[in-house]
């Protein structure tokens, strides 16, 4: 059994007991909540829309993404510019699909 859910802007196919990143809700880590569903599969069947199940996270932890550099150059100009930047993220795990 699996599912598709949405947590922000993004899409994800999860399964239970499967722990992913994602980007931060605003709910502290320990605290359970339930998102959007767009898709619940089991075996043959197949539901679709907001009716088609529940899924129930757990927030594990707080965790920042990997560093991504950024350069930008303009020759015979003496421009250059440099910065970086790290996602905030949540480690999540399913606790339950109900469809």
């Amino acid at each position: 059994m699996y599912a598709v859910i949405k947590i922000g802007n993004r899409q994800y196919k999860v399964q239970k007991d499967q722990v992913f990143l994602a980007d931060k809700t605003g709910n502290e880590p320990g605290s359970k909540f339930s998102p959007a569903v767009l898709m619940v599969a089991d075996g043959s069947s197949v539901k679709l829309g907001s009716s088609a199940g529940k899924v129930s996270l757990e927030i594990v932890a707080d965790v920042r993404g990997e560093k991504i550099d950024g350069f930008k150059y303009k020759k015979r100009k003496n421009y250059s510019r440099r910065w970086g930047h790290r996602q905030d993220l949540q480690k999540m795990k399913v606790v339950e699909i109900a469809g």
